[in-house]
């Protein structure tokens, strides 16, 4: 008996995840090490906001890791839709320390900005907050390419958070120089900013993810384009009931079609085979599943 559907692992599926999470923690490795270093010799709380937001990437790394190895393996008994919902709960950590970062942030700048503020001087700060949002772009640009080759919600999440690193990079180094030119308390209120921004990112990557672990279904226009594709198919007269449920990142699609109800067995089966092609050729869809029902039936 086959108890789980065939598994063929994907060397270069394989390739591409090794190669997104070399860059993510090489990367965030350097840039943790390199703000932390310049917050601590210039004191700027901008700095400091943006060396913990590293701080908490280098964490979920770790995370991803151990995450989507376990979201590649193949299905068994314990988990015969397979293990792919593993992935978005790793995509709910990296939002969990998203978060912890923000809150981080927030506090020392409220502590920073109680006391009146510091004025840093520019020079390494400066630096080093060009060269963190010029990095962060380039691994936003390459992690954001392979999220969509791959489909992967975790990875998404991951450039959508090295995107914000640009963003809140590009407030900390306004931060120091405003705190130099204009006011101490630029620096702190740069600080506010930089966390607001990160409890953003860490929101709209929670809320994501939590569609894909809750077993939320297709939105309104993959559902009309599933119905018109198998519409298509020769032989299906309409479709007169659909499901969808995300299990993990895939989406599984539940469908009963009317079709004549005099054709044989073979016609069938051939009509539900290309109904299952059709519709898994559509990228967010995993596995398709087809009931063959009389043209007027209707339960």
């Amino acid at each position: 008996m086959q108890w789980v559907r065939d598994y063929h692992p994907q060397p270069e599926q394989a390739k591409l995840y090794t190669t997104a999470l070399t860059i993510t923690l090489g990367g965030n490795l350097v840039l943790a090490a390199t703000k932390g270093v310049a917050a601590y010799l210039s004191g700027s709380v901008a700095i400091f906001a943006d060396a913990a937001n590293s701080a908490s990437d280098v964490l979920y790394s770790l995370l991803m890791v151990l995450g989507l190895w376990m979201a590649q393996r193949p299905p068994d008994l314990s988990h015969p839709q397979g293990h792919s919902r593993f992935e978005p709960l790793v995509g709910l950590m990296v939002t969990l320390s998203m978060a912890f970062a923000g809150y981080s942030a927030a506090s020392e700048a409220y502590n920073r900005f109680v006391s009146g503020g510091l004025a840093v001087e520019p020079g390494l700060p400066t630096l080093v907050l060009l060269a963190s949002a010029a990095i962060k772009a380039g691994m936003f640009l390459a992690i954001r390419k392979i999220a969509m080759k791959l489909g992967s919600p975790t990875l998404a999440t991951t450039a959508q958070d090295n995107l914000s690193d640009v963003l809140t990079s590009t407030a900390a180094f306004i931060g120091v120089i405003g705190s130099d030119l204009i006011s101490p308390l630029t620096d702190p209120i740069a600080g506010f900013l930089v966390a607001a921004w990160i409890f953003r990112s860490a929101f709209n990557a929670g809320r994501e993810n939590l569609k894909f672990l809750t077993g939320a279904g297709a939105d309104p226009d993959t559902r009309e384009e599933i119905i018109k594709i198998v519409e298509t198919v020769p032989g299906v007269e309409r479709v007169h009931h659909m499901l969808t449920e995300y299990v993990g990142p895939g989406l599984i699609v539940d469908l009963h079609v009317n079709c004549d109800g005099d054709m044989t067995l073979n016609q069938a089966h051939t009509i539900s085979d290309e109904i299952i092609t059709q519709v898994e050729k559509i990228p967010q869809v995993d596995r398709a599943y087809v009931h063959i029902e009389p043209h007027d039936w209707q339960e």
